[in-house]
């Protein structure tokens, strides 16, 4: 039996990205078995070995398409081979095409789709065998606050999708003892942010999400990474269904 087996399995997907590292690694330095998924092959490698390196626990960087089926289904088969159990799992991976209506892409609007909902169920549904047997499992679904406030029609549209998921699947859940959450956050400064924006643009980005705190700043990762590890933690056992939101009072829709 592979020696990690004894220690907790925890998955994220997105691991290679800003947010999905910050949250894999607060999960290694509590000693967990840590296991990456992202398309990304020479970033999500790179971020296990750094991680490995700085925490001592086992992290590993899976080549793994969020938009595939068989891609996921072939990754939780290897889970339960190699671990035998998936203790939490953190649905992280997204991609936000920014068109507005009148200019969205048929192809970028079912991409997103794929990514940002149907990924995530996809990977509940094949790690329904492995709850089953063990009993136990802390799913975590990174939304987002712009499913309260609307914006780019595809990225809103999965992300309102992914709450309703997540409370779907609290109930089909629960049964196997499996607690269902949403974490979601408002703007974080990171490249998924930033990309596809001039510098004066984001500028303005950032100035606009900082005036729609009552609190007045942004996010960081560590608050998001915060509120991640709460609720899939022996804190939160009986919690399950909710949507947290760490936007500072920006979902309050507060006037910028």
């Amino acid at each position: 039996m592979n020696e990690y087996h004894n220690t907790p399995v925890s998955v994220v997907t997105g691991g290679a990205g800003a947010l999905g590292s910050a949250i894999s690694r607060r999960f290694a330095q509590g000693g967990d078995t840590v296991i990456l998924l992202d398309n990304n092959a020479d970033a999500v490698r790179t971020v296990a070995r750094t991680l490995s390196d700085e925490t001592g626990a086992q992290v590993l960087g899976w080549v793994v398409d969020i938009a595939d089926e068989e891609s996921i289904r072939l990754a939780v088969k290897r889970i339960d081979e190699d671990f035998g159990r998936l203790d939490r799992l953190v649905n992280n991976a997204a991609i936000n095409p920014r068109a507005r209506l009148a200019n969205v892409d048929d192809a970028e609007w079912d991409t997103a789709m794929a990514v940002n909902l149907r990924g995530p169920m996809s990977l509940c549904r094949s790690a329904v065998p492995i709850w089953s047997r063990t009993g136990s499992g802390r799913v975590v679904n990174i939304t987002s606050r712009t499913w309260l406030s609307g914006g780019p029609t595809a990225y809103v549209t999965s992300k309102a999708g992914v709450v309703g998921l997540t409370r779907s699947l609290a109930v089909e859940l629960g049964p196997l003892g499996v607690t269902t959450n949403a974490v979601a956050p408002s703007m974080v400064v990171t490249p998924f942010t930033q990309g596809g924006r001039t510098d004066d643009e984001f500028a303005l980005f950032v100035d606009r999400h900082t005036r729609m705190s009552p609190l007045g700043r942004l996010a960081t990762a560590d608050d998001i990474v915060d509120a991640v590890e709460f609720l899939t933690s022996d804190r939160a056992t009986f919690i399950t269904g909710e949507v947290l939101h760490v936007c500072g009072g920006a979902q309050l829709a507060a006037a910028p």
